[in-house]
């Protein structure tokens, strides 16, 4: 287990919809690689109605109250289901009234990871998230993982980890989790490094192989340490010269998760999540998890 405690372990927020069932799924082998308990969270949040339409909130109250248990039960069923029998890592769950993006992030100050599934599709067939993941993403406490539906969020479990790295604090953060990750799945590490954001280039004169050279140095650095803490995952490598979320994105095809740090190299210091973080947890369809750093 992962050094410390934490109250809430691997917590996964439930809602009933088939995001959040595939959140759930993910989540128990999560918990179970890392020994972790792990508690399904359901937020209500609460109807303010004022008079003479008192009678309605209480109904409303009710409905909310009796899906919330429904939830809950449904959640442990599919845990139930995915759950390897070898291993039965500690449930719990909890209910929580209050606005959800508040409350989830307010608990993710004793959680070790946030699990959450995405939402919903734009009006141009673009997987986007919804306010709640979104907004959790944005400003949680602990690395969040993105969840998406469907079969195409259930890859070759001996794929590789993906790792976006850029040499900003929050890639460093991020680096660590993504060997820790690949140790526990016993899979490689594709390591991608963008050089250049085709934005910015060509510039006449200017020397690409400088750059280049540059970029593998910094790729070389990064990695050098965590490979010999972690002896067992083989690294490989990939330079390029374009818009990180787009190659991170393509990769992610032949990958089964992705880790990326929560804002880069050209954030805004004020920014909370970066745009390749935010691009990439928005578009991939595998699990995408985004670490933070405090």
């Amino acid at each position: 287990m992962t050094e410390g405690t934490t109250k809430y372990g691997i917590l996964v927020a439930v809602d009933g919809s088939a995001e959040s069932r595939a959140a759930v799924s993910w989540a128990a082998r999560e918990a179970s690689m890392r020994d972790e308990v792990i508690t399904l969270t359901h937020v209500v949040q609460p109807v303010v109605v004022s008079w003479p339409v008192a009678a309605e909130q209480v109904a409303v109250a009710k409905w909310q109250e009796d899906n919330a248990r429904d939830v809950i039960v449904q959640a442990r069923n599919d845990l139930t289901d995915a759950m390897d029998k070898s291993q039965s890592p500690e449930v719990q769950s909890e209910l929580l009234y209050a606005n959800p993006v508040q409350a989830l992030v307010d608990a993710s100050q004793d959680a070790r990871m946030v699990v959450m599934g995405s939402r919903g599709r734009g009006a141009f067939g673009r997987l986007l998230l919804g306010s709640v993941s979104s907004g959790v993403l944005h400003h949680a406490h602990c690395p969040v993982a993105i969840i998406h539906a469907g079969k195409a969020s259930v890859r070759d479990p001996d794929g590789p980890v993906l790792l976006g790295i850029d040499g900003s604090p929050a890639s460093e953060a991020a680096t660590a989790f993504a060997f820790e990750e690949a140790s526990l799945r016993a899979v490689s590490l594709v390591a991608l490094h963008a050089w250049s954001d085709v934005a910015v280039f060509p510039i006449l004169g200017m020397d690409w192989r400088a750059y280049r050279d540059q970029g593998e140095e910094l790729l070389g650095e990064r990695l050098a340490g965590w490979q010999e803490l972690y002896p067992d995952v083989r690294v490989e490598r990939r330079l390029v010269c374009d818009t990180p979320a787009r190659w991170l994105i393509k990769e992610s095809q032949h990958a089964q998760l992705v880790v990326l740090g929560s804002r880069g190299r050209g954030g805004f210091s004020g920014a909370l999540l970066g745009s390749v973080s935010s691009a990439v947890a928005q578009s991939a369809e595998i699990p995408v998890i985004v670490v933070r750093t405090q």
